[in-house]
């Protein structure tokens, strides 16, 4: 073999590689692109449509759960499919229908799931995440405190007297039984004097933090304590409890009563804070 006929052989694999190359590179699919503007659109609460039950919040590329248990996710639109990336793996949902304010998609028993953006702020407060309050159950709590401000002295009473409104809290158990725990209510009084003067007398009830609590999740919630936290130009300050049973979800407040005997309350923590 002359040294010719050896070079041609060598550019003829060369040129045989570099077609092979080429059609490789032009049969590979390329990586399906992520749906950016479909993404954005579940920015947000979404609740199921029937039920009116809160399902998940979306905020970046993550989905959170309501239910503590339950570990934030990794999500992807990419074509018609929603991508969840956990620690069981991906799964894929069909996407059926989707709006600014409508959801649907196939879950994986193939039944459409129908959801609406909420526009409730309050919805919010399912996310956020606090350690678990103790139940005051079955039991009288009083509290007597005598508090100074400005060179004047204050008696603050607080009394919690238990009721026989129950609160049921229902789960599921292994086998997919629902199961109802029977919880019970509490009525909280609270009671102010200045020497012989009572500026503030009232009993308070769950009923009247519902401003601040999700209507559902108020069913189940126990007003707990409210608990004097301190004293200061505008008034007396309290720390209101609602919780939930066996859960670590619950709310506190923040309830001030001014001199005069006028009540102010706001979230203590309000979601994103």
């Amino acid at each position: 073999m002359t040294k010719y006929v050896y070079l041609h052989i060598v550019v003829l694999l060369a040129f045989v590689f570099i077609i092979a190359g080429c059609r490789d590179k032009a049969e590979r699919p390329a990586a399906p692109v992520e749906d950016a503007k479909a993404k954005a659109m579940l920015e947000g609460v979404w609740i199921d449509a029937d039920e009116e039950s809160v399902v998940f919040r979306i905020k970046g590329d993550t989905v959170y759960y309501p239910d503590s248990t339950s570990q934030p996710v990794a999500f992807k639109i990419i074509r018609d499919t929603m991508i969840l990336s956990g620690g069981n793996g991906v799964s894929r949902y069909p996407i059926v229908k989707q709006g600014s304010y409508v959801f649907e998609f196939k879950n994986q028993n193939n039944d459409i799931v129908r959801l609406v953006k909420s526009d409730d702020p309050n919805d919010s407060l399912y996310f956020v995440r606090r350690p678990v309050v103790t139940l005051n159950q079955k039991k009288i709590i009083k509290r007597d405190s005598v508090v100074t401000f400005d060179d004047r002295q204050y008696h603050c009473y607080v009394q919690v007297n238990p009721t026989t409104y129950k609160v049921f809290r229902t789960y599921y158990n292994s086998e997919g039984i629902e199961i109802d725990n029977i919880y019970y209510d509490n009525i909280i009084h609270i009671s102010i004097f200045a020497g012989a003067d009572r500026l503030f007398s009232k009993d308070f009830r769950k009923s009247d933090f519902g401003n601040f609590v999700p209507k559902n999740m108020l069913k189940q919630c126990i007003l707990s304590d409210i608990k004097l936290s301190g004293l200061d130009g505008k008034g007396f300050r309290y720390q209101v409890q609602l919780a939930i049973p066996d859960s670590p979800s619950s709310f506190m407040l923040n309830m001030t009563i001014t001199y005069d005997g006028k009540v102010d309350m706001k979230v203590s923590n309000p979601a994103g804070a």
